[in-house]
Formats: structure tokens, sequence, C-alpha cells
């Protein structure tokens, strides 16, 4: 069996004009995780990420801390993220509180998210959004079969917490509410870990932060 490890983009930044940048402790996250597969002696056959500006800075610094390793780098638009703006305009106002928006409060922010997912996951949102989640669901079962039937014996894959939580509920056969819930508890820079072949595929671990566990590091912990 080949292994996968699926990571979350570092920290972003967060109620900045431009949410798709990392912020430095997203970068600094990220360079550590380089660090620990370099001192684990994990190598990649292959790196998957999405499109995303933070999926690219994200490897890019994981690739620099494992000393520069050279190896291709291939892009998905399946491992986007969903437009959650998009999900908040579609909300109506007796749905949704005032703080949901990513320049309100983190908490008011989390809170508006799992009701916009909810309804979206149910098709009741009231107004017009990019994509269904049946969509979404579709888009990150692509991606996922297009990692296995690449083959290789490690593949390393950059995504957000999104398609991340809908690619385990997809391995675990879970309904929709386990990837929303999921998607609430994945951490910037996290690793889940897989094994696969062209047929199958099992989750060994979720959510994980090796690089993180120091006492020094905790103060690196974030969601966003």
């Amino acid at each position: 069996m080949a292994e996968l490890y699926l990571v979350r983009h570092g920290q972003a930044s967060f109620g900045a004009e431009n949410y798709d940048e990392l912020s430095p402790c997203g970068g600094q996250q990220s360079h550590w995780l380089g660090e620990y597969f370099a001192k684990t002696k994990l190598e990649f056959d292959r790196v998957v990420i999405g499109t995303m500006r933070r999926h690219e800075q994200t490897a890019d610094a994981i690739l620099a801390g494992m000393g520069g390793l050279q190896v291709d780098v291939v892009q998905d638009a399946g491992l986007n993220e969903y437009d959650f703006r998009a999900l908040f305009a579609a909300l109506d106002e007796d749905k949704c509180g005032p703080g949901s928006s990513v320049e309100s409060s983190k908490t008011s922010f989390y809170k508006d998210l799992k009701k916009a997912l909810h309804l979206w996951s149910e098709d009741r949102l009231p107004g017009p959004v990019p994509e269904t989640w049946q969509q979404f669901q579709t888009r990150v079962e692509r991606a996922r079969l297009a990692v296995q039937r690449a083959g290789g014996k490690r593949v390393l894959v950059v995504s957000s917490g999104g398609p991340i939580a809908v690619f385990t509920q997809q391995i675990l056969q879970a309904p929709a509410a386990a990837a929303i819930a999921l998607n609430m508890q994945i951490r910037n820079s996290s690793v889940c870990q897989y094994v696969f072949n062209d047929t199958a595929m099992s989750l060994v671990s979720f959510n994980s932060l090796p690089h993180l566990d120091a006492v020094e590091r905790r103060e690196f912990i974030t969601y966003g």
C-alpha cells in the first residue's frame, strides 16, 4: 500500500483584504512541518496541491523545510476550498447574525459558517451559490481518485479544511454532518495520513501536529 499525507495549508490572513495569503505564522508552521518530514526521513514521489495561493505557499515552505526537496508539484482545482463568502452572501438576515464575514470575530465567523454549511449541505440556502454541496462532493472525489490512480509510494497533498473534511468523510462513508464537524476541527498545517492503492483508501491518522508538539510551539496552533 502507498502512503498519502494530506496537509491543510498554514494559517491564512484572517481579516485581511486578501485571505488567500499565508500569515507569517502560517509560513513558519509549514516550514516546521517540512523540517519534521526531513527529520523522520520522509520523502515524497509526488506533490499535489490546489490552485490557491495559500496551497502553493504551504507546499513551497514544506519543501524548503525539507532542505529544498526537488519533486514535481501538480495542481488540481478539485482540492480548492469552497467559497465561504458566497455561502454567507446566500444566507438571509434571519438565518445569519451580523458577524458573518471574514472581518468579524473568529467566534462569530465560525458559528455562522457552521450554519451556512448545514444549510448548504441540505440545499436550503435561500440565495444562489457558485456550486452545490453535491458538486463540491463530486470534485473532491474526483481529486481523491486522481491521486489514487496516479500511483507512487508516498504522496504529499496540500489542500484546505473543507476538502480535507469531505475527503475523510467519503473514505469513512459518513454523512454530510460528519464532514461539517470535521471541517470545524482541522488545524492549520495539520496532517492526515492514509494508505491506499488504486481502488481503496483507508484513514491512518487525522489532524495531527507532530511538528508543533513542543511546549514552546503551542502558540502556533491555529484554525484559520
